[in-house]
């Protein structure tokens, strides 16, 4: 459903916010190291979830990645989803077809279409503060 790359990017993005509601900020070695990536492809994810303000840096002493306090309810899974993926999860046929739509639907299109929508809602009423409210409370669970 997601790319591995937006995979990777929800996990960091996790791993920061869980951090930042401890009052903390984590290296990027550390995020790499707990989401099992190679550093180099973690900076590219974090420097695209930077530029669209999901996650913020600070460099030097004391610096490391975080999520603004403000934003961790603001922020949803489709925002994450968005910035690594595009919008075609939202809009795309589940057979890849340029052409698919209501008035030409593909062979598939009339069962997918309440389910894409259904995993629209839920990616955007879906806040990284509830995420990580349940990884902090252990009530789910995030392999690091």
């Amino acid at each position: 459903m997601f790319s591995k790359t937006c995979e990777y990017a929800i996990r960091a993005t996790l791993i920061i916010a869980s951090e930042t509601a401890s009052g903390d900020r984590i290296s990027l070695r550390e995020i790499a190291r707990k989401i099992h990536s190679p550093e180099s492809f973690t900076a590219k994810i974090l420097q695209k979830l930077a530029k669209d303000q999901i996650v913020l840096s600070n460099k030097g002493n004391g610096g490391g990645f975080f999520v603004s306090r403000d934003m961790l309810q603001k922020i949803s899974l489709a925002d994450i989803v968005k910035s690594i993926d595009g919008h075609a999860i939202f809009n795309a046929c589940s057979l890849g077809l340029h052409d698919c739509s209501d008035d030409k639907p593909c062979p598939f299109h009339h069962q997918y279409k309440p389910i894409r929508e259904q995993l629209k809602q839920a990616l955007h009423n879906t806040s990284l503060e509830q995420l990580v409210c349940g990884v902090v409370d252990k009530h789910t669970f995030l392999k690091i």
